[in-house]
């Protein structure tokens, strides 16, 4: 499947489903997907700084968009890190990328996860989720023979619904996998 067709599908298939769900008078009023921002905290990067150019390049390869670190804003003696060292890599995917990202998310890279039941279906309050994921060997675009250390990181999908209850069914929507009540 070509980059546009889950915005496609967002566009002929979702709106109208979610207009007639929640009584929307106008399709402005529809929630939509704004970003999806990936970040990995790397604590353990204090003691090696290569681990940081490792993780960046994985995000990088991952996501199709360049992937920058992000530094500490205080100095934490019982960690041994200071002000403005590096302490994890993020990266913040709008528009197409997003759409590509969330296709390959929900039909490769979760299927690939061990004994996988589900994802929960705990939204922030304000229709937002955050998915925490183990190991990024379960993106198909990492190379197992290349990875020196298995590192998790958080997936966040900020929406404009105004409840966790539009958020959620516009992610169920999108294809997510969540567990059932």
């Amino acid at each position: 499947m070509n980059t546009a067709s889950l915005k496609n599908e967002y566009r002929e298939r979702i709106v109208p489903t979610l207009m007639k769900e929640f009584g929307y008078k106008s399709i402005m009023e529809v929630p939509k997907l704004q970003k999806i921002t990936l970040n990995q905290g790397l604590g353990i990067a204090v003691a090696d700084k290569k681990i940081i150019d490792t993780a960046i390049v994985e995000m990088t390869t991952i996501t199709g968009q360049k992937a920058v670190s992000t530094i500490s804003k205080k100095d934490i003696s019982n960690f041994k890190l200071r002000k403005k060292m590096p302490i994890g890599v993020r990266v913040t995917l709008r528009g197409d990328k997003m759409y590509e990202f969330l296709e390959r998310l929900v039909r490769v890279a979760l299927p690939r996860i061990r004994d996988f039941k589900g994802i929960e279906n705990k939204l922030d309050g304000r229709g937002n989720y955050t998915l925490g994921i183990q190991e990024q060997i379960i993106f198909p675009e990492i190379n197992i023979e290349n990875v020196s250390r298995i590192l998790g990181m958080n997936i966040t999908m900020t929406t404009t619904a105004k409840t966790d209850e539009e958020g959620l069914a516009l992610l169920k929507e999108f294809g997510l996998p969540f567990k059932r009540n």
